[in-house]
């Protein structure tokens, strides 16, 4: 990543963190040996590196999950938001949701990681993301406020930010749902302009 012609550029994200970059590669080069897949095959690696990235590997995420989950439950105790029901159902379809994708991605476990890593994608994004606005529910007016001056996040203010990208990296949800209505639905494929 750091031979001439590589250029790597983060992108600052609302956590004032950068987990993501872009990468240019201006007239870069490489010896032939390392070269994954074979020359020519860089898409069917980049797509199985993705699969991966959507499906199985999600089980080694959902131990982060399931700790925001008990944080976010925390915090919903200690405002006292638990008491609203509302919020209290909430909090128990972000628990049953949690194991739905825990078992989608025990299913899947071993398997090739093809079209179905796009159903656990859709699945761990689209929770997330929830999990992220239901941190911010529960924490009240309190979690509007930062932590510190110019721009310290508490851990559910960055929940709530940085979940909010995971519906595009490793492939939007719009992306994912092409593949499932065209790969595995057998939908007739998106009309292109």
């Amino acid at each position: 990543m750091d031979q001439p012609g590589v250029d790597v550029r983060p992108i600052l994200q609302l956590t004032a963190t950068s987990e993501f970059n872009e990468v240019f590669f201006d007239n870069a080069r490489t010896d032939a040996d390392l070269v994954v897949g074979g020359e020519g095959n860089g898409f069917s690696v980049a797509m199985a590196t993705l699969g991966f990235e959507r499906g199985v590997s999600t089980l080694a995420q959902q131990i982060a999950f399931r700790s925001e989950l008990d944080a976010v439950i925390e915090t919903a105790r200690r405002t006292g938001a638990i008491e609203d029901p509302i919020l209290r159902d909430r909090l128990v379809d972000a628990h049953m949701g949690l194991e739905v994708i825990r078992q989608h991605a025990l299913r899947h476990l071993g398997g090739e990681q093809g079209h179905e890593a796009s159903v656990t994608k859709l699945l761990w994004s689209q929770w997330h993301r929830s999990l992220g606005e239901l941190a911010m529910a529960v924490s009240g007016p309190e979690g509007l406020l930062l932590s510190e001056a110019p721009y310290v996040l508490d851990d559910l203010q960055t929940l709530f930010l940085f979940s909010r990208s995971d519906t595009i990296y490793g492939g939007s949800d719009e992306i994912q749902r092409n593949v499932i209505a065209e790969r595995i639905l057998g939908l007739p494929r998106e009309a292109r302009p």
